[in-house]
């Protein structure tokens, strides 16, 4: 008997140790990587924004809007893409000259893609930045190219379709061969991403 309350107390202890020790590890790690974040989603929008001189949020909650803007691209038929983020771009002066999106879309193959994209006043796409994703190697991983991407740059429409015979238009990009699901994925978020900023330009109540 004394054997097993020993080994019981033993496990006990080693236990609660453990889990301390993964506490205090989860603690000095969450910081560094809630950094290198912060630092990638920043480099993003200096990338799909490269005129911009400073980034300020755009806060949905202060403006009373997040609940009208899911409603909004639900609406509009972007349930499964989510807006992360909205950045003010401004230039030097101060002034504004579009804004910046983090969005997440749930459609990808394998999980959750997720990208910035910058959008200037008058509606152009100067591009679009991937910051997670994990597709299929050699397959949907081409999202991350420049070959692909680039189809979206300086685009100013109101959504993107895509086709396999080859675009023909502004408005249409080429899927990825092998990865329709993917492409339909970065599709369907660059496209809630120009909801969005329709909404924020007043659109909604158009």
């Amino acid at each position: 008997m004394n054997t097993i309350l020993k080994n019981t107390i033993s496990i006990t202890v080693i236990t609660l140790v453990a889990g301390l020790a993964l506490g205090v590890v989860q603690d000095i790690t969450a910081g560094p990587i809630a950094a290198q974040a912060e630092k990638s989603k920043e480099e993003a929008y200096k990338t799909v924004f490269e005129n911009a001189a400073a980034f300020s949020e755009y806060s949905l909650d202060d403006k009373g809007q997040a609940e009208d803007l899911v409603g909004y691209l639900n609406d509009n038929g972007f349930s499964a893409q989510t807006i992360d983020e909205i950045m003010v771009a401004e230039d030097a002066s101060g002034e504004t000259l579009g804004y910046a999106f983090t969005i997440t879309d749930s459609e990808g193959y394998g999980g959750d893609i997720q990208f910035a994209m910058g959008v200037q006043n008058d509606g152009t796409l100067n591009g679009i930045s991937i910051l997670s994703i994990s597709e299929t190697a050699g397959l949907g991983m081409k999202a991350t190219t420049d070959d692909f991407k680039n189809q979206f740059k300086d685009k100013n429409v109101e959504k993107f379709t895509y086709t396999k015979t080859g675009a023909s238009s502004d408005d249409e990009i080429d899927a990825i061969s092998g990865a329709t699901i993917t492409t339909n994925a970065m599709t369907n978020g660059v496209n809630a991403g120009l909801c969005a900023f329709r909404y924020v330009e007043g659109g909604a109540e158009s």
